[in-house]
Formats: structure tokens, sequence, C-alpha cells
């Protein structure tokens, strides 16, 4: 009988193995899948003018081989990395064959370092530099998935194969909502060079980084490629209706949109009793525009009684304005009740309006990036008022001035009187 039972005890533990081992923990019904790795492609331009010697006394390619070696050697396990080249294959004068000389060197996904720095040993100066072609043909390679996505653009010049700008095909990449980052490098480059590079770095939100020495180059390219690792919120893609009727229903979280030069855009999102709406928008200038612009933020009933506006206004160049509200929805105690016994909510309509302008060459479409973070948390438990208690409102403000002003009053006072009293005594 112990035999059998010791028999049993084994065959069981042996199936728990096996159940383990074929269904891992996180497969479990209910929990989520596993993270998705990041993914980071990195476009080398290899164009005839990345034979110039002026970085740290060799030639802009030869830093830019050995910045990639020291990044591949650093590149964490969970990013999956490819490497697309720019003009490293054509060396003719025909236009049109060297604007679409670009080619994926090393394809994105987990890396072999020797296999990827055999493949970058092998450039050499040749081409073209189509940095628009190139770009749309590292977005196709990172499609797919909800995987952070990062592209790090490395360039010595500006794009050679007008008409396709490089900055337009950079904000229709972000029009797509796909949030894919474009970083750019610019190696030794000229005013012409900085400006474009700048541009496709805004349209993504991106950065731009100007390099003049290899340690630079190496130094920043690792960390994007860590960054492209680091876990970030991403913000869920949304559009905005016309008006409040119809508007996508919000919940808390962080949402991107697009709008036009001048433009309306609603939203709508349920405040229950005993909640306080928490909102701030934040409206990019991804390209040159007029000075003298603005952003409101408005909340409204349905009916368009206005609730509570935030705006703020700005006069020169900057990458981002913004604003915000709040919003506490006070408890009665005598609220009408859904199903389940749970006070009715408000729907509150959330206007969205830029007074953004530019000049006649400059594009509207697609639309300035929007992004909206919608909060609902415990409202204070006076909600009526809140704003009076943190000198938001004039009078408040105004009140605490005169009594600190009668007060420093009347003890100038009594000093002049004593040091009066005082020079007479003496």
């Amino acid at each position: 009988m112990i035999t059998r039972r010791w028999l049993a005890a084994g065959a069981g533990g042996l199936l728990a193995v096996l159940a383990v081992g074929l269904f891992p923990a996180n497969a479990a019904a209910g929990e989520p899948a596993a993270k998705e790795s990041p993914k980071v492609e990195l476009v080398l331009d290899v164009s005839g003018s990345m034979r110039a010697t002026d970085i740290d006394g060799k030639s802009r390619m030869a830093a830019a081989k050995q910045a990639f070696n020291e990044v591949l050697d650093a590149v964490p396990d969970e990013v999956q990395l490819g490497i697309r080249t720019l003009g490293a294959n054509y060396p003719g004068d025909d236009r049109q064959v060297g604007c679409k000389d670009t080619k994926q060197l090393y394809p994105v996904g987990r890396l072999d370092r020797t296999e990827a720095k055999t493949a970058v040993a092998t450039l050499a100066p040749t081409g073209w530099t189509p940095i628009g072609p190139a770009l749309l043909g590292a977005a196709d390679d990172l499609k797919g998935g909800d995987a952070t996505r990062r592209i790090v653009l490395i360039t010595d010049g500006e794009d050679t194969c007008a008409p396709l700008d490089p900055c337009e095909v950079a904000r229709d990449i972000a029009a797509q909502g796909i949030h894919l980052v474009i970083d750019t490098l610019g190696l030794v480059p000229d005013a012409k060079t900085r400006n474009q590079l700048l541009c496709i770095a805004e349209a993504t939100g991106g950065t731009y980084t100007s390099v003049q020495h290899t340690d630079e180059l190496s130094g920043r390219v690792k960390q994007l490629v860590d960054r492209a690792a680091t876990p970030v919120v991403k913000p869920v893609a949304t559009e905005g209706a016309k008006s409040c009727e119809g508007a996508p229903k919000l919940g808390a979280g962080l949402y991107s949109d697009r709008e036009t030069f001048g433009e309306h855009r609603w939203y709508r999102v349920d405040v229950r009793p005993g909640q306080e709406l928490r909102a701030s928008v934040s409206v990019s200038a991804d390209r040159a525009v007029n000075n003298d612009y603005g952003v409101l933020l408005r909340a409204s009933t349905t009916h368009g009684r206005e609730i509570v506006r935030g705006s703020e206004a700005g006069d020169g160049r900057t990458d981002a304005i913004s604003t915000g509200l709040r919003y506490p929805k006070a408890e009665t105690g005598d609220e009408d009740t859904d199903a389940d016994g749970k006070p009715l909510a408000e729907t509150v309509c959330l206007q969205v309006s830029n007074s953004f302008a530019a000049g006649p060459s400059v594009k509207t479409t697609p639309g300035l990036p929007v992004e909206l973070t919608v909060d609902l948390v415990d409202a204070p438990d006076d909600a009526s008022d809140v704003a009076a208690f943190g000198l938001g409102r004039g009078w408040w403000l105004l009140a605490v001035l005169v009594l600190a002003g009668f007060l420093a009053g009347l003890v100038w006072g009594w000093i002049s009187r004593w040091r009066v009293s005082v020079w007479r005594t003496n």
C-alpha cells in the first residue's frame, strides 16, 4: 500500500512538472502575454561625402564604423536591432537610380554581433543621400506589433533627392499613429543639414544631436538604443470630432491626435459625482509657424454651458504649448442611480482648439500633433470652490494683500513713532 502511494505521488509530481514545462506560468488564463521586444533600426548614410576626414583625424565613414562596433557590443539582449543604409551601392550619376539606393543591411531581429559587425565592415562611401526613401524603408522594416519602435538616422548631409522632402515623410509617418520615433544625428553638420534633421526629429517627437567626435557618436547612439528598451507609456491614437455630439468617449489615459491650423476638436469624458476630472493638452509645432499663437482646453456640458477652461498663449519659436484644467464634481446625495445603484455620470465635453498660423509656403497637412491626458481622481471634500483655497480667486488674493498691507502699515507707523520719540529724548 505504501509503495503504491509513493508511486502515485511520483506520477503526480511528474505530470505537474510536464504541465509547467508545457504551459508556462505567464501563459496561464487571465494573465497578460509576454511583452514584445522593442525594435530599433540604425539608418546610416554611406554617400560619397562620408569620405571627408574631419572627425578626430579620420574619415566620417571610419568614425561611423568604430561607433557602430561599440554600439553593437552594448545592445541590450531584449532589443531587436536592424541596420539600413542609404547611398551605399550606386556610384553613378543617374539621379533616378541614386535616389532609390537604400537597402536593409541587417534585418530587424535578435542581434548576431559578429554577423552585424561583418556587414558594417564591408561598407564604403559610394553614392547619393536619399534620406526620404530610407526613412520610408525603415518604417516598413519596423511595421507590425505594438512594440516600442525607433529609427536612429546618422548622416553628414541633407537629402539630395528632392522633391521627396524627408521632413514631410517624417510627418506622414507620425500621422499614421504608429508611435514610431525618429532620432537624428548630424556628423559635422552645416546649417541646412541641421535644420532638416531637426525638422525630421521634431515631427515624430524624437531628438536631434550634432556630432563632432567619434565618442560623441557612439555614446549618443548607445543612449538612444537603451532608451528604446526603457518602458514608456504610449499614447492611444484617437480622432476628435467637429462637435461634442458623436465625439469619442475617453477614459483615464494618454491619447494622441492631429489637429490642423485653427481647428476645434471635441472629446467626451464621463465624470461621476465624487470624482474630479483633470485634463491637459499639448499641441506641438512640428514646423515653422507664425508668432502669436495659443491653445485652449475647454470643458462644457452637453448643452453647451461652459464649466471651466484652461488656455495658454505664446510668442516665438517653441516645440510645444500646453494647458490644463480641473473640474471637481461634488456629491449631493440625491443623484439618480443606474441599475447597479451607482450615481449616474455627467458627460463632460472637452474642446481642444489652437490658434496656430503659418505662412503660404508651409504645408498644413498632416495636422499638428496633439497629446491629451485625461485623469479621474477622488474629488476634494468641498468641491464647490476648491480653487478659492489655493488663491485661485481674485477676491481672495486681494483680501490677503489688503490685510498684509494694513498690518505692515501699523508696524511701520509704530517703528516711526518710536524713532521720533528716541530722537527727541536725545
